[in-house]
């Protein structure tokens, strides 16, 4: 058994159509992913190779079922023009078997070959998650996204996108303006059998890579539409930074489908799987690919391992990548028993070292220090990568640049590492992040601008005003608020919520009992939160002490909203 994270010399890398250099089996999967408008049986079709995932389309007795509907208007309206190519009855109603994909509906209603009201099936937790990423964990969100996807990469040379292992890109470009057009569940579903449409539904809550994660069985034509069994190992940490996928949760999903025993499988993502035998044997496969995983991380948890020694000893047997399904082209096996060791015991593995580290830029000026300086270290790393001991090159230049007095000499170094590790990785997720990471380092593609909490319009379309003024919580500056105690109330176009800032935290509130009240739009809200206007140059009427309505403003870390506070 070999660790497939990356490659330690160069034969596996090859050149791509757009002058990428890439792995093999990362540049391999575009044939797994290829844009294809599938008939899955008499039907039931699936457009892969549109966006980022499928779009099914499940012909029922009173039209058509729709089973999620992409990243944008845009992607929907491409994958409902190959559909008008093969039927032209009704849509009758949409299913999202998660949160991730629904930003299409609306181009459904426009259409307008559609039932009048269209209903919408999905988990209660759908508009709550999309809430969520846009909410309190907006700019960790999106800026995982950049790395995770290759969004600030360039379309062609050597750091060119290849594909991002669920699809070709995020955002397709052939989908811009990425109009969003979500529309909200209408009908909840979770376990239990519904008609939908006329047919009768089996459905199973089966948490993925998204708690509101639902499968679908349609008995009538022997056809499951999931989101469990993916083209590729199943990502168990998302590089991206997501909540913790326990196996636990995950692998019952997979058991129902087995147990399910459909003749067609259709995912959310990859392509469609026929025949019962196969499909009972790949996703028994996939299931005991996260079994083995987890079982392997707590054997090495009770022998006293630690996270490293963990993630080092437990390598996925050749077995598992046999095909694309159970190979680590999105994400690797050594973190995801990373993610698993830390799901199950937290942060602290028992290496005595972690209990009470130096702080990080202290630390490593030790080290530097230790080994002889500054340019022995650059010196070392230098030679670490010229014989390819590309895990040691990286420690040694990761030393320089996180430490005091670096210089664009040592980002440099430590960039040329993770283009090596880009070329030589089978995993498109890991492509992607350290091939942002060196772009920002050598500023070929800066990425500071995701460094701060954005307020998108776009992302907050959703989202109540009063939700995003109780956002404004996690930005607070504890420094700056040492010694306040004071309560603010917000009316944003009618809707009332409030602040109270005291012991250093900012406490969500209706409003009530304020000791001021500011009164602005929604509009001039988002654009102050957005940066685009300053607070003091913003169309805001106060009632109140105005004293404090300054002295809570003060306390966060947002240059508009603080702007003049103390000038």
């Amino acid at each position: 058994m070999t660790t497939r994270s990356f490659d330690i010399d160069a034969r596996n890398v090859v050149l791509a159509p757009n002058g990428a250099r890439v792995h093999r089996d990362h540049l391999a999967q575009n044939s797994v992913i290829e844009r294809r408008f599938h008939e899955v049986r008499d039907g039931v079709w699936c457009m892969v190779g549109n966006g980022l995932s499928n779009q099914t389309f499940i012909e029922a007795p009173d039209g058509i079922i729709a089973i999620d509907t992409g990243e944008s208007v845009q992607e929907m309206q491409m994958a409902l023009d190959a559909l008008r190519e093969v039927t032209s009855r009704p849509i009758a109603a949409v299913i999202y078997t998660h949160f991730h994909y629904v930003e299409g509906t609306q181009a459904v209603v426009e259409e307008g070959n559609c039932a009048n009201p269209l209903p919408i099936f999905g988990h209660q937790r759908i508009t709550h998650n999309k809430s969520r990423a846009a909410g309190e964990i907006g700019p960790s969100y999106s800026r995982g996204l950049v790395e995770q996807f290759s969004i600030a990469l360039p379309q062609d040379g050597p750091d060119g996108n290849v594909n991002v292992g669920l699809g070709f890109a995020y955002r397709n470009p052939a989908h811009a303006p990425f109009t969003p057009g979500f529309l909200p569940v209408t009908h909840e579903i979770s376990d239990g059998v519904f008609e939908i449409a006329g047919w009768r539904v089996l459905t199973r809550w089966s948490p993925s890579d998204a708690d509101d994660s639902v499968n679908l069985f349609f008995p009538e034509i022997d056809t499951c539409v999931h989101n469990t069994v993916w083209p590729t190992l199943f990502n168990v940490f998302a590089i991206r930074g997501e909540e913790y996928r326990d196996p636990r949760v995950l692998i019952p999903g997979i058991e129902n489908i087995v147990s399910w025993a459909p003749e067609h499988l259709v995912g959310t993502h990859g392509q469609p799987i026929s025949g019962r035998d196969r499909i009972i044997s790949v996703a028994n496969r996939y299931r005991d690919s996260l079994q083995f995983l987890w079982d392997q991380t707590v054997r090495g948890i009770n022998k006293g391992w630690t996270a490293d020694e963990v993630a080092a000893r437990v390598v996925l047997p050749d077995l598992y990548d046999s095909d694309y399904l159970t190979s680590e082209r999105y994400g690797v096996a050594e973190h995801h028993v990373r993610q698993i060791y830390a799901g199950l015991r937290g942060w602290f593995d028992g290496d005595e070292s972690h209990l009470f580290p130096l702080e990080t830029a202290r630390r490593n000026a030790r080290l530097i220090e230790g080994f002889g300086g500054r340019d022995e270290v650059a010196r070392q790393a230098v030679a670490a990568f010229d014989v390819e001991d590309v895990r040691w090159g990286l420690e040694l230049a990761t030393w320089l640049v996180r430490s005091d007095a670096v210089t664009q000499q040592d980002r440099d170094l430590l960039a040329r590492g993770l283009r090596i590790v880009a070329e030589r990785t089978p995993a498109a997720n890991i492509r992607s992040w350290v091939l942002t990471r060196a772009r920002h380092l050598d500023r070929s593609g800066p990425m500071d601008r995701f460094y701060g909490h954005p307020f998108g319009s776009k992302a907050n379309a959703h989202t109540a005003s009063r939700d995003v003024i109780h956002t404004l919580r996690v930005l607070l500056d504890p420094v700056r608020a040492e010694g306040v105690d004071a309560h603010l109330c917000f009316v944003v176009d009618g809707e009332m919520a409030g602040l109270h800032v005291r012991n250093c935290v900012a406490v969500p509130t209706d409003g009530k009992g304020a000791a001021a009240t500011v009164v602005l739009t929604r509009a001039v809200l988002l654009a102050i939160l957005g940066g685009k206007v300053q607070w003091h140059e913003a169309d805001i009427a106060i009632t109140g002490d105005a004293s404090v309505v300054a002295t809570v403003r003060g306390c966060f870390d947002h240059e508009a909203l603080a702007a003049g506070v103390g000038q």
